[in-house]
């Protein structure tokens, strides 16, 4: 689901340098090497009770998929801040709706939070959710 996820913000017209996963994401510890970069990841999942009386378990899965956008601008703060509301209308453009996997819902925007800003460096978390359905294999 990530990669495909990942792929949709990779393509033609994005405006980011970076397109990564968590372990990318870790390894950063002030700025990622370029700017803008979108790092992509599953931040929570939450199964429901089984959907069936008799047989095979059957769950509902709700998960909760973080992009953490970061970008840079040296002309300052109020520059970096119009450039991340610009970034965050590509990937809500770009995610809102979108099926990430071929048996899940299409994405829903969860919530969104200003992680740090300072220097002209801004991160922001925005968060989507999709759901699947998992089935007990015998």
């Amino acid at each position: 689901m990530i990669f495909t996820i990942k792929d949709r913000l990779k393509e033609a017209g994005t405006p980011f340098v970076i397109v990564e996963g968590a372990n990318e994401l870790a390894q950063v510890t002030d700025r990622p090497p370029n700017t803008p970069a979108a790092y992509v990841f599953v931040s929570g999942e939450t199964s429901g009770e089984n959907q069936r009386a008799t047989g095979p378990m059957f769950q509902r899965t709700s998960v909760d998929v973080s992009v953490v956008i970061i970008t840079e601008n040296v002309a300052g703060a109020e520059e970096a801040a119009r450039d991340i509301e610009a970034l965050k209308a590509f990937v809500r453009g770009k995610l809102l709706g979108f099926v990430p996997r071929e048996d899940a819902d299409p994405m829903e925007h969860i919530t969104g939070k200003l992680q740090q800003a300072s220097g002209g460096m801004v991160w922001f978390e925005d968060v989507f959710g999709t759901a699947f359905y998992q089935e007990e294999q015998s």
